[in-house]
């Protein structure tokens, strides 16, 4: 039992790195539930529009994520090293894809936006869909602007977060979303003189709250160089080592395409919930956003093994890390395990905080009910991949993650959709076993030990 129970120092290195980040992701998803449940003031049709919309921004957010953390398996192991040169050569790499994937996913949502949220709404039951379609649109349309401050946030902070720096992403993070709360008060419902904009006003508050961060952060690393050595000088020139670029690319690709099926994979998913209705579409918008709040403590342990094991495997302590990865595992099945227990307790009093009907909120009380039985499921899974990434093993983890989704959970869900008559509850119940069944498969391949490897050598 002792070998999953680490010192005082080890929690302290742990914590460290956890604190900023399950504090910048809290108040996020805080200010998040607030902004839902804002919107979901204005009715039941305003909330599912935009539910949809960020579903569709979930995607581009998550082929971001992806693109960025190929690179940083490299940027958190040279940095373990000491090479700031090839850590500047990383984060040009990071710019150059980013901005790719930006244009493409402007372009994308600008000329299709209204046939992709169309696929959200079907005439099963009650709602209008004509109203939330256009309230989705209105929506869509404002978030494009703030596509550009977003990748540019994502791809400083997760350089400052791999190189062992996360308060400061932590304090932008925190202004900006009270930047966006605040914005939310005064331009959806129109106080202190502003017009009542509603889901307009919404969006132009996360636009604003995006710049204010991206603002932050640049003027941060301008003033405090000596901090930020890899910084210095990094647009002289855009150019990347070509040996440095293939292996990022070899790495990183199964990443970045791990994460656009699965963020594809997700949406088809919450597509064939949507089939059951509107009710359907506002229930699991209701509930994931509830959810995505208690499990805070599952992101940031996936993000503290890529930090701490990979800073540990590109130093060449194989046997630090194998015991680092281990205790960390331990300790987020406690973190999920009490917030499981803490969200099944809640799931009976947020939904009534919405202004939407009783079917709704019967919905999304049973939809929270059930997230807190997976969680602690989902905790161990996140974990075990975030440790095979951190050991450059994409390929696989691409494999363990997308792949696995479209060809079990997806068809799963696709014949429960369109082939039974089934609700959405145990629609929701049979989807989510058959995803926690990789829980087991990952603690299988983590206790092997394939993904100790070091990548800077």
């Amino acid at each position: 039992m002792k070998k999953y129970i680490g010192s005082r120092d080890f929690y302290r290195r742990v914590l460290k790195v956890m604190l900023p980040i399950i504090i910048q992701q809290g108040i996020t998803n805080f200010v998040g539930l607030l902004d839902n449940i804002m919107v979901g003031q204005v009715g039941t049709e305003q909330m599912s529009g935009v539910a949809i919309a960020n579903q569709l921004q979930f995607i581009f957010q998550l082929c971001i994520f992806g693109s960025l953390s190929g690179a940083g398996i490299f940027c958190a192991q040279y940095f373990g090293k000491g090479d700031q040169d090839k850590i500047r050569s990383v984060f040009r790499y990071k710019v150059l894809t980013t901005a790719l994937i930006t244009v493409l996913g402007i372009g994308v949502f600008w000329f299709f936006r209204t046939p992709l949220i169309r696929l959200f709404l079907t005439e099963s039951g009650s709602g209008d869909l004509e109203a939330t379609l256009r309230y989705g649109t209105e929506y869509m349309m404002i978030m494009l602007i703030s596509m550009i401050p977003f990748a540019a946030v994502q791809l400083y902070a997760s350089t400052m977060r791999e190189t062992g720096e996360t308060s400061i992403p932590m304090r932008a993070g925190i202004i900006a979303v009270l930047v966006n709360m605040v914005g939310n008060y005064i331009l959806i419902f129109g106080h202190f003189g502003a017009p009542k904009l509603g889901v307009t006003g919404a969006a132009v508050a996360t636009a604003i709250s995006r710049f204010a961060e991206l603002g932050i952060i640049l003027i941060y690393t301008r003033v405090h160089r000596a901090r930020f050595p890899y910084f210095t000088g990094i647009y002289r020139t855009l150019a990347v080592p070509l040996s440095l670029a293939k292996d990022i690319t070899i790495k990183g690709m199964p990443l970045l395409l791990n994460e656009m099926m699965w963020s594809l994979g997700t949406t088809v998913i919450v597509q064939c919930y949507s089939t059951r209705g509107l009710s359907a579409v506002a229930a699991y918008n209701i509930s994931s956003t509830v959810s995505n709040f208690f499990a805070i403590a599952v992101f940031a342990m996936g993000s503290a093994i890529s930090i701490l094991v990979g800073q540990d495997l590109g130093a060449g302590e194989f046997d630090r890390a194998r015991d680092t990865n281990r205790k960390m595992i331990a300790f987020g099945m406690a973190l999920c395990l009490f917030a499981a227990l803490l969200l099944a307790a809640a799931a009976p009093f947020f939904p009534r905080i919405y202004n939407t009907t009783d079917e709704v909120r019967s919905l999304a009380n049973h939809l929270l009910w059930l997230d807190a039985l997976f969680l602690t499921a989902r905790g161990l899974y996140n974990s075990c991949y975030f440790t095979l990434r951190s050991g450059g093993k994409t390929l696989l983890t691409f494999l363990f993650d997308s792949v696995s989704m479209w060809v079990v959970n997806i068809p799963l869900a696709l014949i429960l959709a369109y082939c039974t008559g089934i609700s959405l509850i145990p629609m929701f119940l049979i989807v989510q076993c058959a995803d926690a069944l990789k829980a087991v498969a990952g603690l299988i391949l983590v206790k092997k030990g394939i993904w100790i490897n070091n990548l800077t050598v």
